[in-house]
């Protein structure tokens, strides 16, 4: 394969018009590979302080340091890790310091790749962002490309499910995990973690930090700090099949769950047509006239639409949609004694999410299975409008070319 076969798959054939752009850059760098691999380790290190005051007395750019900084961080790849960026990974990098998307599969080498931007952009002291696709790699790559970042003066955390956070510290070594690039981390604080210059993480922790410093009462339980640059690994999954996903922060709410039983109960008396009506298109669900004289003679009431009986009103309507709208094995299915949702639009099962409205629960109590207390939501985003907080994104997958359309 030579080596415009292999940009095509990585950047995909509508990119090839850009590609032209993007040599002399790949150019520029190279051309500084033999002057840096001269340099001592302490000289190679020092580059780092260097760029940070070009920075601050504004006398260079990001991209005006680019050259210069990607060449170090390859020469300082190949004095830790004895690995050496080939030039389509350095174009890689550019992309994603251009803030796009790079398209590269599994094998390609992603993780060393992304080494480039986020040094790059950590330059500026506001921090940078990776997420990668699980707990795992949130931590391994922290202490596998951690060796990198250490040298050049940098910080490095990862954050991962349980609120767990960790630094990359070269001389903490824990034997209780066979894989080195697992060993070398200490024990910190979320906030001490962000406060790293390169952070590692997935999209929930990212997401649900975010979602609790808002919700937090002093300035001292903030942990995040400025949303400056993120690279999402697998983006197309994150912002396109979970784009619309909510995270959520809730907490117990007071309905009685014995209530939901007591209305499925009264749903399932109900006849289609006669006690109640369906309208599919609006998914809504009216009480005919007799279907209102039966319900008040059900509960001993004289109007059933006094203000009195309003959470009346509700669990009905509620278990009316679950029994009418809401299919078993259509738009759920109950396994285990639990009610799974099925996404309507990929037919693939999402636990652990569930109807909100009290819906679950009246298609819980409607299936004779246990019915969990409804909770109130405190906090809600979407991936998707999460990630926009970011003054810059990138983004790396094996199928951009495909999703295109959507990305733009």
């Amino acid at each position: 394969m030579n080596v415009q076969q292999f940009l095509t798959r990585i950047f995909g054939d509508a990119a090839q018009q850009q590609l032209k752009k993007l040599w002399p850059r790949v150019h520029a760098i190279n051309e500084q590979e033999a002057s840096v691999a001269q340099l001592s380790d302490e000289e190679l290190a020092a580059k780092t302080d260097q760029f940070k005051t070009a920075l601050a007395e504004e006398s260079q750019t990001l991209d005006g340091l680019l050259p210069e900084a990607f060449a170090v961080v390859r020469e300082t790849a190949k004095r830790t890790l004895g690995q050496r960026h080939f030039d389509v990974q350095l174009l890689g990098g550019i992309v994603m310091h251009q803030g796009n998307i790079a398209e590269m599969k599994t094998g390609e080498g992603k993780t060393l790749v992304a080494t480039l931007p986020l040094y790059l952009n950590a330059l500026e002291g506001k921090g940078a962002h990776i997420v990668t696709v699980n707990d795992y790699l949130a931590r391994r790559d922290a202490g596998w490309m951690g060796q990198v970042y250490h040298f050049l003066g940098l910080s490095v955390g990862s954050i991962v499910h349980g609120n767990q956070a960790y630094i990359y510290d070269p001389d903490v070594t824990d034997e209780t995990h066979a894989d080195p690039r697992l060993q070398h981390f200490r024990s910190a604080t979320k906030a001490e973690v962000y406060n790293c210059d390169i952070v590692y993480g997935t999209n929930n922790e990212f997401g649900f930090d975010y979602l609790r410093d808002n919700m937090a009462n002093t300035k001292d339980d903030i942990v995040q700090q400025e949303l400056n640059f993120a690279i999402v690994d697998e983006v197309d999954s994150i912002l396109i099949d979970e784009a619309r996903t909510p995270l959520i922060i809730s907490a117990p709410g007071d309905k009685q769950v014995t209530t939901y039983q007591q209305f499925a109960r009264l749903a399932g008396q109900l006849k289609h047509e006669e006690d109640y009506t369906v309208d599919e298109k609006q998914r809504a669900v009216s009480l005919t006239e007799e279907g209102v004289n039966k319900v008040e003679q059900t509960l001993g009431i004289d109007n059933l639409y006094d203000s009195e009986h309003v959470q009346s009103i509700f669990h009905l309507e509620q278990a009316l949609k679950a029994k009418a709208l809401f299919i078993n094995n259509k738009n759920y299915v109950v396994r285990d004694g639990e009610v799974i949702i099925v996404d309507e639009f990929t037919g693939r099962l999402m636990p652990g999410r569930r109807f909100s409205e009290g819906i679950h629960q009246a298609i819980e109590a409607k299936e004779g299975v246990p019915v969990l207390q409804e909770s109130t939501t405190l906090a809600t985003i979407s991936f998707q409008n999460y990630f926009r907080l970011y003054d810059k994104l990138a983004g790396m997958t094996g199928t951009a070319k495909t999703e295109e359309e959507e990305f733009q």
